[in-house]
């Protein structure tokens, strides 16, 4: 299997996962902290995934620890196809409920103004938390790339 950047047991896949780890939380913990988000079926959703990429990135980002403090190969197509299922199913339910949420939040923001009607709504605390389960999205998406191309090296 080829040695690439991102792939796991590495320090850079250790970073891609410490990524989407953080930026996760913050998506999340920024969504938690707004009031009226549970009103939004699509920003539960957005929380509920989050929820599941940062215990998917940190159990793998502890998997590279482990890897890289015994100098293991992690690189074997059994664990690397559990990688690829593993990272393509949590890429989709980001992608997914970002969509969705940046849905609501253009419709409330842009398109019926109740941000600027109701200055209750935390507009702003949508729109970065949103931003944040983007950026989640694009680190998975790098990890999923690698992953297929470590496999399909095989």
């Amino acid at each position: 299997m080829k040695l690439l950047l991102g792939g796991p047991g590495t320090k850079s896949g250790l970073l891609l996962r410490l990524g989407q780890c953080a930026f996760g939380a913050a998506s999340i913990g920024l969504m938690v902290t707004s009031l009226g988000f549970s009103g939004y079926t699509a920003f539960c959703y957005l929380i509920a995934s989050m929820g599941l990429q940062v215990l998917w990135s940190f159990g793998l980002a502890c998997l590279d620890i482990y890897a890289l403090r015994r100098k293991r190969d992690l690189q074997n197509p059994i664990l690397v196809s559990l990688f690829v299922v593993g990272d393509w199913v949590t890429a989709t339910l980001s992608l997914a409920a970002a969509c969705s949420s940046a849905g609501i939040v253009v419709l409330y923001a842009s398109d019926l103004n109740f941000c600027s009607i109701h200055k209750s709504l935390p507009c702003n605390r949508y729109k970065v938390s949103v931003a944040m389960a983007f950026i989640t999205w694009i680190f998975t998406a790098m990890s999923s790339h690698v992953m297929i191309w470590i496999l399909a090296s095989v």
